[in-house]
């Protein structure tokens, strides 16, 4: 097999092998790392029938990770999978109505970044060893909520490893929340900052191109990487669960061979529907990528109209992890669909930093006939948790809501029947307060954890174990910055 080499988006910095890209999270020229081509599968599905999850996973990983041997990415992936997810399945579907729901959460901390945070640190620390690098890995990461727990939880005492994450002050629920500040890890931290999602992000970033703290980092041996989306190695391991999902409906007999389907998905960042278009541009049968956004409309926005801008109001919503206005991973989408233009790229890129917004050409708006963009207001994100309930007494979180919501206009609006999978991206118990009080004005005036417990008096599903009496652990990180601080957050840890 030929090596597949990767190479930035903004076409300055070298180009580098996987476990490179790995190591490194973001390329020296601020942007990300793109494969040099989508490798393909032979899409045999009654072949691809036989494979279990751990089996699937590496036959899509191991066409991206091609400097990786075929042990060490086993060797990753049998790691990753195993009894921390309370399914031996890691994501099964199961229908609802005349759809069909992936659900992502079974893993440690409920919310679909598991599946790739499980492995990443696997893959970085055999990356280390690859190079030969003799430093330790510092990892920073921004979240939006999800992001932050599953990391932590992927990188809890992992030797030759530290991580910090940053999460906004406002803008993650309690439970998501507690789930950060309460976990216990040698090397483990984790900051609150004083801003949303985006100043965070950009925040880490900046840090990522700061040559005066990378220097710094290099004196006391340690190396940046990112367990963002943002970083190639978080983004692959998504590209699995498409094609899990299209098996699973061929193996119980809802779609019939070379049958397409639909995707929707919740997104904010981007990483979750890119995969998705990976998953497409491998050979994969999907027709429609059905890009679901909340009252941060900033994809909707662009999908609609070929124009991104971040010059807007910024919403707190009930699916806080999709409280986003910059969407790093459209950066890698952007590339391709401008058929790997990388003076385009730095152009638009340019033009978001200095008037926070560009335009996209007409041929790149062409290219973008894979995707379709629709967004949920918060009432009707309720309505959808409430609807579901009522119709079927299944359970969603807010982010599943949004996804339903925008399915159905999808459906009205185009009248296409395709067998469609929605992704349900986190488990309701980490919003108990926004879904419970949809379903019975009676829960109103209870607390969270009351509410917890009244949902597993409701649910098919019982309380998870990572989630029972969170409320009464010790808080073990308090500390709290400025988004303007961070560079100094980052500096004072590595003196």
């Amino acid at each position: 097999m030929n090596q597949l080499m990767y190479k930035s988006t903004r076409g300055s910095a070298k180009t580098v092998t996987a476990s490179n890209a790995i190591l490194k999270g973001i390329a020296e020229d601020g942007g990300l790392y793109v494969p040099d081509n989508i490798p393909t599968i032979d899409f045999n599905i009654d072949e691809l029938v036989k494979l279990d999850y751990k089996a699937l996973a590496y036959l899509v990983m191991s066409k991206f990770f091609t400097d990786f041997t075929e042990e060490e990415l086993k060797s990753c992936i049998d790691k990753a999978y195993d009894s921390k997810f309370a399914t031996e399945e890691i994501t099964p579907v199961k229908k609802i109505g005349d759809s069909y729901l992936l659900e992502l959460y079974f893993g440690p901390t409920l919310a679909f970044k598991d599946v790739a945070l499980s492995i990443l640190p696997h893959l970085l620390k055999t990356s280390v060893k690859k190079q030969g690098i003799d430093k330790n890995i510092l990892i920073l990461t921004a979240t939006s909520g999800d992001t932050g727990k599953a990391a932590l939880e992927g990188f809890t005492n992992v030797d030759g490893t530290e991580i910090i994450v940053f999460y906004p002050v406002e803008g993650v629920s309690t439970v998501q929340k507690l789930q950060m500040v309460t976990h216990k890890g040698k090397n483990t931290h984790v900051v609150a900052i004083k801003g949303n999602f985006d100043d965070a992000q950009t925040a880490v970033k900046n840090v990522f191109t700061d040559n005066s703290i990378q220097e710094s980092l290099a004196e006391k041996g340690y190396l940046f990487s990112s367990a963002n989306s943002i970083n190639i190695g978080r983004l692959i391991p998504q590209v699995v669960y498409y094609f899990y999902s299209y098996i699973s409906l061929y193996k119980k007999g809802e779609i019939s061979k070379d049958d397409k389907i639909n995707v929707v998905v919740p997104t904010g960042n981007f990483g979750n529907i890119l995969a998705g278009y990976l998953a497409k541009n491998m050979g994969l049968p999907i027709d429609k990528l059905i890009c679901a956004s909340n009252e941060n409309k900033v994809l909707y926005d662009f999908i609609t109209t070929g124009t991104y801008d971040k010059n807007r109001e910024f919403f707190i919503t009930n699916s806080p992890s999709m409280d986003i206005i910059v969407s790093s991973n459209l950066e890698r989408l952007l590339y391709f669909v401008s058929g790997k233009d990388s003076n385009k790229i730095n152009e638009l890129m340019t033009s978001l930093k200095v008037n926070g917004k560009y335009e996209i050409t007409e041929d790149m708006k062409k290219q973008l006939s894979d995707f379709y963009g629709g967004y949920a207001s918060e009432e009707e994100t309720t309505d959808e948790i409430k609807a579901l309930y009522d119709n079927y007494k299944e359970i969603i979180d807010t982010h599943t809501a949004v996804a339903y919501s925008v399915y159905n206009k999808y459906k009205k609006e185009t009248k296409d029947a395709t067998k469609t999978v929605i992704l349900s991206t986190a488990s309701p118990y980490k919003f108990p307060n926004a879904v419970m009080n949809v379903i019975d004005k009676k829960y109103f005036g209870l607390d969270e954890f009351k509410l917890i417990n009244e949902m597993d008096k409701l649910s098919a599903y019982k309380i998870p174990q990572s989630i029972k009496d969170i409320d009464k652990k010790e808080v073990i990180h308090t500390k709290v910055c400025k988004k303007n601080e961070i560079n100094q957050v980052v500096l004072d840890f590595i003196k």
